[in-house]
């Protein structure tokens, strides 16, 4: 099976970059790039892709407008917009998945990977599904959050500690989100109460050692 992805970015050698990086993940090739909001919605229409990246900044109007303007097809965001507001209208507007850019291919090969993986789930799914299809195909984490945490925000966290390169302390990922030391650190315990992260103590020379936070994939 091979997904037809379409790549949205304002900026024409943003978008060749981001090309170059799906061209590389097996099993997905580019059928188009478009640089505005009205040829993102002109080339869907057309190419009828399985999946789009879609950018939020572009000339003419806003990336979120596109996606909740589009129809039959996957959408992966991809910004430079790392503020809640807009982290949560991409949710509800239906994207799969929110990169902040700038990422690196590692990073996109991950989630075209993991769409790949959803897709095909489907496939072999009967007509009726049971509630662990569900979870599984939806990407359900069976610890609950904690009482004051927000799903939107994890997932902002999550993908700030996925995209690092190693691992991140509280303080680095508050400075990463906009949170607060003490914000960020409860999503990063909860995330690995989860299972979706780890903790890894340096010790210095001095004192009490310093916790810090690496990705699980």
């Amino acid at each position: 099976m091979t997904f037809r992805v379409l790549v949205v970015d304002d900026d024409f050698m943003v978008a060749r970059i981001h090309s170059g990086y799906v061209a590389k993940v097996p099993g997905f090739e580019v059928v188009g790039t478009a640089h505005t909001g009205a040829a993102a919605l002109e080339a869907v229409a057309e190419e009828r892709p399985d999946l789009v990246l879609l950018d939020i900044y572009l000339p003419d109007m806003s990336g979120l407008e596109v996606l909740n303007r589009l129809r039959g097809v996957d959408v992966l965001m991809i910004s430079a917009a790392r503020d809640l507001p807009t982290v949560r209208e991409a949710m509800r507007g239906g994207a799969i998945s929110y990169l902040i850019k700038p990422f690196t291919a590692a990073a996109l090969a991950e989630r075209l990977t993991q769409y790949a993986d959803t897709r095909r789930q489907l496939t072999t799914i009967g007509p009726e599904v049971r509630q662990d299809d569900i979870d599984r195909l939806f990407g359900v984490v069976r610890a609950p959050l904690p009482k004051g945490l927000s799903s939107a925000t994890c997932a902002l966290v999550a993908d700030a500690l996925r995209q690092a390169a190693g691992d991140l302390s509280a303080t680095e990922a508050a400075t990463l989100t906009g949170l607060s030391r003490v914000s960020a650190r409860r999503y990063l315990e909860y995330l690995c109460a989860a299972g979706r992260a780890e903790l890894r103590p340096r010790y210095g020379t001095t004192g009490r050692p310093e916790h810090r936070y690496r990705w699980m994939s």
